[in-house]
């Protein structure tokens, strides 16, 4: 376990990354007047070039022995897809006027990972974490049906961010490299849509103003530093605290969208969010000590009462 100075450094980092992806969406709302696909394009290939060279700088550049590994390779070329299209996913919903639903996606991201594990990797749920997932699950329900319009934003990004999680988990690569790869196996198609958008005319790099330039150019290092930061704190913290630090990003999108960017929050999404929130404060208590010795405690009376009505039956 780290000491007090190490925590409180991962602390910082964690936090600042996490805070960092919240305000992503004042970002690319700067953004707004290039197509999503053409500012996807930029950040990939951006990002490439930036985690590479910082690979480079930091002499820890093995991409090429990644790429040569075709376990690896196949499954980093399916993690660089899911990227791409929470990314996509990502970009569109900020600048179409729905950061309510991204910030949805990340709260509910932590259940889906957990609901993943359970279904590929066979990991039991405890009654809380069982209880957590349907109320989160009845949150998504309360916006589907008065809507009539299930909230696939959310639910593209939250699928794809978790299963892109679970993948990473089971490759159990350097964060830095894994994304330097993926974006690598992804550039020749941002470079060729960046190409396009230029030959017809209709590209934004170089055709309408500096500050359009730097942003599209910045979008590399503003990916890859708050993954940066997040592999060196999370490992000089404890999981419990990267867990509950992760959902600072959704609320920071959250106020985003409703105080900056003016989207509706009415009685309906307060039921919804509420239901999620509460999800997330039980799957949040379902890893204390206290809880688990209460579930244990209800599983043993619902086990025995189980028993005792078994047994009546037989004996009537």
């Amino acid at each position: 376990m780290a000491n007090g100075g190490e925590q409180r450094l991962g602390t910082i980092y964690t936090a600042g990354a996490f805070s960092l992806w919240g305000m992503l969406p004042l970002y690319w709302r700067l953004l707004e007047h290039v197509p999503a696909i053409e500012i996807l394009a930029h950040r990939i290939v951006w990002t490439a070039v930036f985690t590479s060279v910082v690979l480079l700088v930091g002499r820890r550049y093995r991409l090429g022995a990644l790429i040569r590994d075709r376990r690896l390779r196949r499954g980093l070329v399916l993690t660089g897809a899911l990227l791409g299209v929470n990314w996509f996913t990502y970009i569109y919903a900020v600048n179409a006027g729905r950061v309510l639903d991204a910030s949805m996606g990340y709260y509910i991201n932590p259940l889906v990972s957990v609901l993943l594990g359970t279904l590929v990797l066979g990991e039991r749920l405890s009654l809380l974490q069982k209880t957590a997932v349907s109320l989160a699950a009845a949150g998504v329900l309360v916006i589907t049906v008065h809507y009539a319009v299930v909230p696939w934003v959310a639910l593209v990004l939250a699928g794809t961010f978790g299963y892109y999680g679970l993948r990473k988990k089971q490759m159990g690569l350097d964060p830095l490299s894994a994304l330097a790869v993926e974006t690598t196996f992804l550039a020749p198609a941002g470079v060729a849509l960046i190409a396009v958008f230029g030959a017809t005319g209709a590209g934004a790099l170089a055709s309408i103003n500096l500050s359009t330039d730097l942003l599209l150019g910045a979008a590399g290092a503003v990916t890859a530093l708050p993954l940066y930061w997040f592999a060196h704190g999370a490992r000089r913290i404890p999981l419990s605290r990267v867990g509950f630090l992760q959902y600072i990003a959704p609320t920071f999108m959250l106020l985003i969208g409703v105080l900056l960017f003016g989207e509706p929050f009415t009685g309906v999404e307060a039921i919804s969010f509420g239901l999620i929130w509460l999800a997330l404060a039980l799957y949040t208590a379902s890893h204390t000590p206290f809880a688990k010795e209460v579930e244990y405690r209800i599983v043993r009376r619902m086990q025995a009462y189980r028993q005792n009505r078994s047994e009546e039956r037989a004996a009537g």
